[in-house]
């Protein structure tokens, strides 16, 4: 361990933890994450979970021995995705959950999402800064690792639904996963799915316990869905590289497989599958931003004048299709923790990022990768039409760059020269989130990443595919040219 960095908790991000193994995240700085956390929120009860990462286990055992030194009751849910933890928070009315994962990161990397009651997250403006300072001043003392072996030792002796005490509080291991699988189905009806054949990529991660779940149950109530499985199992070892289908690298196995199979639709998540993503029946990757028009509409059919949120990437055809269903859009800065806050805020219905994360009201206003296929697969089935028919009309209207990546020396400085080129031509310029400029028939936004050191930008015309094709060459020119 190198001490100066682990002093430093660069591990703390916006809203989330996520460091290095070793130089920014271990067992220690867990263990007094665990007593941070106690500390700040004065919990009685939290849930824990982990995916599927060789280290996760460890740093979830290190998380609850510090919340059991802290008098803290523990309930231990196993290997879960994210939504498990955040559904758990609520379900169980306890004052906290963790989850235990890394996500898309590279596999040397692991980190934690925090919440506090009915799920509300936990970000840099609504207590992770302060915990982070609480650990650091944890840190300063020494880590008992015998006596964390040995509380290791015995937990692993504990039975599921088993409660044990560790000096005179409870440590318990729970399974919830019957009555969150029966949540994710109340979001559609049962009785009008048709024959389906869905391939499912779980990519290694943690989704494939949940869609086996989910599959039982289609079977004991004879619905006919059929499932593909691709690359099911959880493996620590992510030997199909790390899931992360975001990356048009790791599509082509998805897409493959659907046209191989024939299938109606092609699914794939993250490694914590709180992100899904989806593919037509020609193995088209959708991009998220018009899974977040086809949701929105859905919503707003069964609750007219509902408020929709959306984030500032890409929103054209969010806005259009809110517009025309009489519901009212309401734009949000990126990522979960403000997503969240302003969804509860408005109480909107339903919430989307191009990133393919989609938010639920009547999931305690989570993120959630089951909800958005299963809604899915219902359109398909009462509409008759495939995922291409539904979305091809707003490929078309609004098409799109997709999100494109830039390592930048100087990136606000290179904000600025964009924001300086453009101004004089722009109509809307907004700083929501990042640099967001509208001129006439075409809008860009580019933005600091919350989790990686780079650049993001994403480009977007109306009925002009050419033009959107010719601004994104233009602005990729600006940002890589010398500085």
């Amino acid at each position: 361990m190198i001490e100066n960095k682990i002093e430093q908790l660069s591990c703390f991000k916006a809203y989330d933890i996520r460091g290095k193994l070793g130089t920014e995240l271990n067992e220690h700085v867990a263990f007094c994450i665990g007593r941070a956390f106690a500390q700040h929120l004065q919990p009685k009860q939290v849930a824990l979970g982990a995916d599927v990462r060789a280290t996760s286990e460890r740093l979830k055992l290190a998380l609850a021995f510090g919340l059991l030194t802290e008098g803290v009751s523990v309930i231990d849910l196993g290997m879960t995705g994210t939504e498990e933890v955040y559904f758990a928070a609520q379900y169980l009315d306890i004052q906290g959950a963790i989850e235990v994962t890394a996500s898309h990161n590279p596999i040397d990397y692991n980190g934690m999402k925090l919440v506090r009651e009915d799920a509300r997250p936990i970000s840099g403006d609504t207590g992770l800064a302060e915990i982070k300072q609480l650990t650091a001043a944890l840190l300063t003392f020494p880590f008992p690792a015998a006596d964390f072996e040995q509380f290791c030792r015995q937990s692993s002796k504990i039975a599921p639904e088993q409660t044990v005490t560790f000096s005179g509080v409870g440590y318990s291991r729970q399974s919830l996963l019957q009555p969150y699988v029966a949540k994710m189905l109340s979001f559609i009806d049962l009785a009008k799915l048709k024959p389906l054949k869905l391939v499912v990529n779980s990519g290694n991660g943690a989704a494939g316990h949940v869609v086996d779940a989910i599959e039982q149950h289609f079977i004991a109530q004879n619905i006919p869905i059929t499932f593909i499985k691709v690359h099911h199992q959880p493996d620590a070892s992510f030997p199909n590289g790390i899931p992360n289908p975001l990356l048009p690298e790791n599509r082509a196995v998805t897409s493959a497989a659907v046209v191989q199979h024939k299938a109606d639709m092609g699914i794939a998540w993250d490694g914590d599958f709180d992100r899904c993503f989806l593919f037509d029946h020609q193995g088209n990757f959708i991009e998220g931003y018009y899974i977040v028009g086809l949701l929105a509409a859905a919503f707003l059919r069964r609750q007219p004048g509902a408020k929709i949120i959306h984030d500032p990437r890409l929103y054209w055809n969010s806005q259009a299709i809110v517009k025309q269903l009489a519901g009212i859009a309401v734009l949000s800065k990126t990522g979960h923790a403000f997503i969240k806050e302003r969804m509860r805020k408005e109480d909107a219905i339903y919430g989307g990022e191009m990133s393919a994360h989609h938010y639920f009201r009547d999931f305690a206003y989570c993120d959630s990768g089951m909800i958005p296929w299963l809604l899915v697969a219902e359109l398909i089935s009462v509409t008759g039409e495939s995922l291409y028919k539904q979305v091809a009309a707003m490929i078309k209207d609004y098409p799109s760059s997709g999100e494109l990546n830039f390592k930048i020396n100087n990136p606000e400085c290179k904000m600025n020269y964009i924001a300086a080129k453009y101004k004089d031509m722009a109509t809307i310029i907004d700083y929501t989130d990042g640099l967001s400029m509208e001129l006439d028939s075409w809008r860009f936004n580019v933005r600091l990443s919350n989790t990686e050191s780079v650049l993001r930008l994403n480009v977007e015309s109306k009925h002009n595919y050419g033009l959107m094709k010719q601004k994104t060459a233009e602005i990729i020119s600006v940002l890589t040219e010398a500085e």
